[in-house]
């Protein structure tokens, strides 16, 4: 996908979250957010949004985030400033100007125009689900780089730069250290080989000749199951379930 495809999803996906936010009493609980109510996952999204125009805007990391006063504004129109506030920012660089970013291979503006369409699709279903509305399905194109990006960006490269962390993961590690067992995820026609151990994951395009487990599901389903916002009847699942179940614990401690 190109930049503008991504800014023109983050559009449709806002313009739903914010609408969904909007039908919705501000003390709704989030399903798939314990303890969050709809107004805390519209300022999230509003302070993730001002987080990274601060970022491209200075050039630098806050050290103290966020702000005093944005716990003031009330929920919705303090997203709408900071959408606002972000297309501006978004429009004011090009792509591949530098800004730093917590992905070290990519210091770029173009990995938050990523990373943002990505994290405002994730809580458009949040928001929906919130407010009893149908979810609205992911495109497909969204979809499989939504699963590319959470499995490399965030499984593969958080095991490597949190591996202490990693390796206490919650219910015990199924894989060895060698790391020799493989889990092919499948998002529709696109596969990506889940090569796990307990200090490290490898992700490779293209399928295992040898898994250990396939998991399969249209894009949408699929990017829906790894971010932990369908359960596990949106997925099919051919080999040891187990190690499915395994992909899905390892997905919850990259994305809480």
């Amino acid at each position: 996908m190109d930049d503008a495809a991504f800014l023109d999803h983050l559009a449709s996906d806002y313009a739903h979250l914010r609408d969904a936010a909007d039908a919705a009493e501000p003390v709704v609980p989030v399903p798939a957010c314990p303890g969050w109510t709809m107004a805390d996952l519209v300022s999230h999204v509003a302070v993730v949004y001002l987080h990274k125009v601060t970022i491209m805007r200075t050039g630098l990391w806050p050290q103290s985030w966020p702000p005093a006063g944005l716990a003031e504004e009330p929920p919705l129109p303090l997203l709408r400033r900071a959408y606002g506030e972000l297309t501006e920012a978004f429009a004011e660089h090009a792509p591949a100007d530098p800004t730093p970013t917590w992905y070290d291979p990519d210091q770029t503006v173009a990995f938050w125009i990523r990373r943002m369409a990505q994290e405002t699709v994730i809580h458009r279903i949040d928001a929906e689900q919130a407010a009893g509305l149908p979810v609205t399905p992911v495109p497909d194109d969204l979809a499989v780089d939504g699963a590319d990006e959470v499995l490399k960006r965030f499984l593969a490269y958080d095991s490597v730069h949190w591996p202490d962390e990693f390796s206490q993961l919650k219910g015990g590690h199924l894989a060895g250290e060698g790391g020799r067992d493989a889990i092919t995820v499948m998002a529709g026609e696109t596969a990506w080989t889940v090569r796990p151990s307990p200090r490290e994951v490898l992700v490779e395009d293209g399928a295992s000749d040898d898994p250990t487990v396939v998991v399969e599901a249209a894009p949408g389903r699929m990017l829906r199951w790894l971010w932990g916002r369908a359960g596990d009847d949106a997925v099919g699942v051919t080999g040891d379930p187990e190690w499915a179940r395994y992909l899905r614990r390892m997905m919850a401690e990259v994305t809480q």
